[in-house]
């Protein structure tokens, strides 16, 4: 069983930054790749970034490109996601996503609330 523990959410003004940190439990952290999604209520969840096992290939949605850096430190089972010019159409619920084995495992979410 993978547990995804998402943090750093938070309420802040249009141009601010803010990290989110995910911590991974119960899987073998360094060989996945992981992710970070989105959602707004009643939208779809929306691919943000990911990031390679060994941390050396990353991939960004078109609209976050430049502004947000996906990281891992694999020695604390944990990655990151460095947001900066945020902006209010970023308002949104911030997952962590990790498929392993054939299974795909979420975290709970952290709420990022962007005012303009």
């Amino acid at each position: 069983q993978v547990q995804l523990v998402e943090s750093g959410g938070g309420l802040l003004q249009a141009g601010g930054s803010l990290r989110l940190s995910c911590v991974a439990s119960g899987s073998t952290f360094s060989r996945n790749f992981m992710d970070w999604y989105r959602q707004v209520p009643g939208n779809q969840r929306e691919f943000v970034a990911q990031i390679s096992s060994g941390g050396g290939t990353t991939s960004y949605a078109n609209f976050v490109k430049g502004r947000f850096t996906i990281s891992r430190d694999n020695a604390k089972t944990t990655v990151y996601l460095q947001m900066s010019g945020l902006k209010a159409e970023d308002t949104a619920v911030y997952y962590c996503h990790v498929r392993t084995y054939g299974l795909e495992y979420w975290g709970q979410g952290t709420q990022v609330t962007v005012s303009s």
